[in-house]
């Protein structure tokens, strides 16, 4: 038959049996969930110190806006509105349809061809409709779009602000760029208007093209360092609540040892310490 083992009153208690003692491990419990919420706050404050990007549904350019909320006739786009969606209504000019050469769409080089639209209010507007990797479609969709009559459109694109004219000396015919400020000497009726300094790229594609991939722009993540700092302030609370725990746990120990060994001073017994 098997005995339990029980410590001799007479010797002193281990570092490791005052740890189990159940008024230190109360104590160790309240410790850690003094830690747990230290532990809490700092990951509130870690989430806190990082803005992410909102996702494109999320985003404050994925919200339809009307042009004339977004950009002005003969201003440039500001930075916060560049890739906004925007709707316009108006008329596609026949005759104006250009095509746009070296237009890159999702790592393949091709042609745009673009539109001259006068809005309702009368302005002037450059429109990507399409795109396409063979010169040939670029140029038969732009004829046939020049054939066609003049009618009432709506639009719904994102807009980007106006490129500078780009000149090919190989090519010195072709446009390259979306530049408003080139287009304007090719387009037709344009004594008196307000032209746009920006261009909008449609979201849907007229017959023979592809629509053009215009992805939003990247919204950057926002690092708050102050709210970094103070996550570690609030792991390092935590740490402390386990060490000091230990702390008072050892101090304890150490007290009960020295009490020991004064009253077996006083009573001329050997003492015994134990680590």
């Amino acid at each position: 038959m098997s005995t339990i083992s029980r410590r001799d009153p007479d010797q002193p208690r281990t570092l490791l049996g005052t740890m189990l003692m159940p008024r230190w491990i109360a104590l160790l419990v309240l410790a850690l969930v003094i830690a747990a919420a230290f532990a809490a706050l700092g990951k509130w404050q870690l989430e806190r110190a990082y803005r992410a990007a909102p996702t494109q549904q999320s985003a404050p350019t994925e919200s339809v806006k009307p042009l004339t909320e977004t950009v002005e006739t003969g201003s440039l786009l500001r930075t916060e509105r560049v890739g906004q969606i925007v709707s316009a209504e108006g008329e596609f000019v026949p005759g104006d349809y250009l095509v746009v050469t070296n237009r890159m769409n999702e790592g393949t080089s091709g042609y745009w061809v673009a539109g001259h639209l006068v809005t309702k209010q009368g302005n002037a507007l450059a429109v990507g409709l399409g795109w396409t990797e063979s010169r040939q479609t670029a140029d038969a969709v732009a004829e046939r779009l020049n054939a066609e009559q003049r009618s009432g459109a709506s639009i719904t694109g994102r807009v980007l602000p106006a490129q500078f004219p780009e000149l090919d000396e190989d090519a010195p015919h072709d446009i390259s760029t979306m530049a408003p400020a080139w287009f304007v000497n090719e387009w037709q009726e344009m004594d008196g208007v307000d032209v746009y300094e920006a261009y909008v790229v449609a979201d849907s594609a007229p017959t023979g093209l592809e629509t053009i991939n215009a992805p939003p722009p990247e919204q950057e993540v926002e690092i708050n360092w102050l709210n970094i700092f103070y996550a570690i302030e609030w792991v390092v609370f935590a740490g402390f609540a386990v060490f000091l725990w230990f702390r008072i746990v050892k101090d304890g120990w150490e007290r009960d040892l020295e009490e020991r060994e004064l009253a077996e001073a006083d009573t001329g017994a050997p003492s015994e310490k134990v680590n």
